[in-house]
């Protein structure tokens, strides 16, 4: 499944695709990856549901402009603004990482509504931010022009990280693809340093209004975001559901595929689409 379409807003490049026939499902990517971690699963689905994939401005194939912002805000709206071009009401949503807190917020802060929310070892509540973001943070022109060597040997080591089996050499060369270059490296760390925490304080705040039905997922050995968090997060949602996957790291995608695409495909058969 190819992201063959493009959406423009105030000066940003989505690009986005769509595949299957039946109820929507919309994947969201999070950072610092693409819809990538979600192509297998979307086709997969394909044969039962219509599968909707776009990459975050500043992200995968879609637009890295320099002075653009990449905060949640920012793609939160760009969300809203993307279901209203599918002309989407009420799609379900699946999500990780950075993507929860972008649905979260298009939801609670929005003019939009989803059948249902499953999340996936996502970035939602506070705290969160690594010692390398915050250092990131801290000096983000500085490493935008370290040689091109030194810069790919970090996001190989930095996303390595998110797995707990391992990536293949393909699977990493696919994720660290989208930030090498002229274009992509100095976007890489300005998505870092446009990071801002202030969004999962809101968010949090209105978690206990949210009424549709959630799911969350969460790797047991997510050596990023640890599993406390999921059980917190799913604390603060009303009727929420939450599963722990054994042996799964951050990336579940490529740690436990069997077991995140049965969770997928029964989530969205329980709920009767």
């Amino acid at each position: 499944m190819e992201l063959t379409e493009t959406f423009e807003w105030q000066g940003r490049r989505i690009s986005w695709g769509k595949a299957g026939a039946g109820p929507a499902v919309v994947f969201c990517h999070g950072t610092p990856f693409s819809s990538a971690v979600w192509r297998p699963f979307a086709e997969a689905l394909a044969a039962d549901f219509t599968v909707y994939l776009w990459d975050m401005p500043g992200y995968g194939r879609s637009s890295k402009n320099p002075g653009q912002t990449t905060d949640f805000g920012t793609q939160a709206r760009t969300f809203e603004a993307l279901l209203t071009h599918w002309g989407l009401e009420r799609p379900h949503v699946v999500a990780h990482d950075f993507g929860g807190a972008v649905s979260l917020h298009a939801l609670l802060f929005g003019e939009v509504d989803y059948a249902s929310l499953l999340l996936v070892d996502v970035v939602a509540i506070p705290p969160s931010g690594s010692p390398f973001f915050k250092f990131v943070q801290a000096h983000p022109d500085v490493l935008a022009e370290l040689p091109e060597y030194i810069h790919a040997a970090i996001v190989r080591t930095y996303i390595q990280g998110a797995s707990h089996r391992g990536l293949r050499a393909d699977e990493l060369d696919e994720l660290v693809a989208p930030w090498l270059g002229d274009e992509g490296q100095p976007a890489f760390y300005r998505q870092i340093a446009d990071y801002d925490e202030t969004y999962l304080v809101d968010n949090e705040k209105r978690l206990g209004t949210i009424e549709i039905p959630v799911r969350i997922l969460w790797g047991t050995d997510d050596a990023w975001i640890p599993a406390d968090i999921g059980r917190r997060l799913h604390e603060l949602i009303p009727d929420a559901t939450l599963s722990l996957v054994e042996n799964a790291g951050h990336l579940m995608q490529y740690d436990a595929p069997v077991a995140l695409a049965d969770a997928v495909r029964a989530w969205l058969t329980h709920l009767g689409t």
